[in-house]
């Protein structure tokens, strides 16, 4: 089997072709004669750039009015959402190592034209709305943190795929450094201000534990659906089958395992950290707002002008803009690589890298600009939860081609998922297409 070019499988119809990510795939040495531990830390970094699409600005909006209306109650949401997001995560990286396809590249040669066509589109419009949303968080936190207005601040935006480029050039693991840095500096700010809103810790701990409220209640089921829908979102399927295969991990089956088991632990381990993150800003907000009898809030920038009057210090106002500037620049970093990953994919288009980066984040950043400048400094949440809308609706078109693709024996080899697994993932699979179809149901009658 030739390393940079496998041939078919009897589960596949066609060559894979041009690899993932092709100008990055295989750079990053994995060690294989050294230490557990340094093959571990080879393989450590995609699951936090996949991570971070577990905590951006979308996830803000729905945890912010979740904390503020109901309390610590939806803590539970939260980690049940996480759960789910690393088995799916695992099942992503267990593709990419048992086929050498991402997810997009699998769709292509699984289906025909009449199906991978309209998969491709459903992508790009997912990836398109997670873009608005974090564009709309990046802007957000330029204007609260230096009075940059929302218009200028999202062609601001469009910098960072220089960035992508000028960090790749040195090497994927700076890209990954950037990630991992920003995501420090989320959890370092959020971790002060969570100490000076001072929580009921005993509140914290029992909101992880479900209650029948959040069924029973309307509009807490309502934030609950809203939660998970902004947690587990499609272009992160892509982008985590893309980027595993920087690893240059071996061809052999021992040592395809040995991969599938590093790259699963970095993900689960980054996704506990997310969880961190996104319980960290739903329980600032029951802290500082809930407690506080402020129970409508929505708006970022709203929740940033009370933190300071609330919590009585003006660091933290400060520091919540930091955290969602970080998230913001994180999101969109890691939303234009998954762009590359679908377009790529889909429809293998061979272009240079530079052109590559600048058109998918043109087909993402466009619409972004027109939308948010059309609804101007009013309105963003509105916004910011009509983009996790729009998510639900494609959501379910990644989930269960990823399900069946590594539920196949044809095409996963002895990598196959094991059975106990391919059912926890079907039944996620249901449970987050019956509850986006419920939640699209609630946006479209009101």
């Amino acid at each position: 089997m030739d390393a940079l070019n496998p041939k078919v499988t009897s589960g596949w119809r066609h060559e894979r072709g041009e690899a993932s990510l092709s100008d990055v795939y295989r750079t990053v040495g994995t060690g294989r004669h050294s230490s557990r531990w340094r093959r571990a830390a080879a393989f450590a970094g995609p699951g936090y750039m996949v991570a971070v699409g577990y905590m951006d600005p979308g996830n803000w909006a729905t945890s912010l009015a979740g904390g503020s209306k109901f309390g610590y109650a939806l803590l539970t949401v939260a980690l049940l959402s996480n759960l789910m997001a690393i088995v799916l995560q695992s099942l992503c990286a267990r593709l990419a190592i048992a086929s050498g396809r991402d997810l997009a590249q699998a769709c292509r040669d699984a289906y025909p034209k009449w199906v991978s066509v309209p998969l491709w589109a459903f992508a790009e419009i997912a990836i398109i709305a997670t873009d608005i949303a974090e564009v709309i968080g990046t802007a957000i936190g330029l204007n609260l943190l230096m009075g940059i207005p929302l218009e200028l601040g999202v062609l601001i935006t469009a910098l960072d795929v220089f960035v992508i480029l000028f960090l790749q050039k040195l090497g994927f693991r700076w890209v990954e450094a950037f990630i991992i840095t920003l995501l420090g500096v989320i959890a370092l700010c959020f971790g002060v201000q969570i100490l000076l809103a001072d929580p009921q810790w005993g509140s914290v701990i029992t909101g992880f534990f479900p209650t029948t409220e959040i069924v029973t209640n309307p509009e807490m089921l309502y934030l609950a659906l809203g939660i998970l829908g902004a947690t587990v979102m499609p272009h992160n399927l892509y982008l985590h089958s893309g980027i595993v295969q920087t690893r240059a991990y071996g061809h052999t089956v021992p040592e395809k395992k040995e991969a599938l088991t590093y790259a699963t632990i970095d993900s689960t381990v980054a996704l506990c950290f997310a969880l961190l993150i996104n319980a960290s800003i739903l329980i600032l907000a029951a802290a500082a707002f809930n407690a506080h009898g402020r129970t409508d809030i929505v708006e970022l920038g709203e929740a940033h002008s009370l933190l300071s009057p609330l919590l009585g210090l003006a660091i933290a106002p400060t520091l919540f803009g930091i955290a969602l500037l970080c998230c913001g620049l994180n999101s969109t970093v890691t939303a234009t690589l998954a762009g590359q990953i679908v377009m790529e994919g889909f429809l293998k288009i061979r272009l240079q890298p530079w052109m590559r980066r600048l058109i998918t984040r043109a087909i993402a950043i466009v619409p972004a600009a027109i939308v948010t400048i059309w609804y101007g400094d009013q309105g963003t949440a509105e916004l910011l939860i009509l983009t996790q809308v729009v998510l639900s609706l494609q959501l379910s078109f990644a989930v269960f081609p990823l399900v069946m693709f590594t539920a196949s024996k044809a095409k996963m080899g002895e990598l196959v998922a094991p059975r106990w697994l391919s059912g926890i993932a079907y039944v996620i699979a249901v449970v987050i297409a019956g509850l986006n179809v419920k939640l699209l149901l609630d946006f479209v009658t009101g």
